[in-house]
């Protein structure tokens, strides 16, 4: 299934990269792209990154804080955005 429409990448696409090492969101979306367009991205990247493992507190995304108390909720982590430019 594509996850970033922008850019064309699949969730295959993601999984076979942190397969190869990438387990950061940073370094997803330098090396492929994703949520570097619109940005309508970012929470299903990090949803496949959680799915597949990669992340246990650097995606961003925490399963078991749905039934949490607001206040044990974590905060917004800052995103870094790399332009390529055109050589």
């Amino acid at each position: 299934m594509i996850v970033c429409m922008c850019k064309s990448v699949s969730d295959r696409t993601i999984r076979a990269s942190i397969a190869e090492g990438m387990d950061s969101f940073d370094e997803l979306q330098f090396e492929l792209g994703v949520a570097t367009c619109c940005g309508k991205c970012e929470e299903s990247v990090r949803e496949v990154m959680a799915q597949s493992g990669a992340c246990a507190t650097r995606c961003g995304v925490n399963h078991g804080a749905s039934h949490a108390h607001p206040a044990a909720m974590p905060q917004a982590v800052p995103m870094t955005f790399y332009e390529r430019k055109a050589a």
